[in-house]
């Protein structure tokens, strides 16, 4: 079975880095330009797994985070925090809010692909 991966980030270059590496490893991208965006492509199709950016308009990463974690049925949602930032109390923060696991960019292909791979166990 293919692995589903939701990739939000209102970077288009990152956007395209991301969907370039997982569709070579294999994987289905969808692909969402902020929160909202992603919310609104949860409400299509749950994935198996969410990668987020935290510095976002309209709807930021953690107010994305927090509203996939309100509703029942994605509350086991494994999400991976994609991110410039680096900080610990972010780090905290994303953890306490219900992120599975940190990413700093810039990403290496092959982590990001085995963490996606460790979290789906796919």
């Amino acid at each position: 079975m293919t692995t589903n991966v939701l990739a939000v980030d209102d970077s288009r270059t990152i956007r395209a880095m991301l969907n370039n590496a997982l569709c070579a490893a294999g994987f289905n991208v969808e692909l969402a330009e902020d929160g909202l965006d992603g919310l609104a492509k949860l409400d299509d199709q749950i994935p198996d797994i969410v990668i987020t950016d935290i510095n976002m308009p309209r709807l930021d990463g953690f107010g994305f985070i927090d509203a996939i974690r309100q509703k029942t049925e994605l509350r086991g949602l494994p999400i991976l925090i994609l991110t410039t930032e680096s900080a610990v109390d972010l780090k905290d923060r994303a953890r306490k809010a219900g992120a599975t696991g940190w990413i700093v960019k810039p990403f290496d292909e092959h982590k990001l692909v085995a963490a996606i791979r460790r979290v789906t166990s796919g």
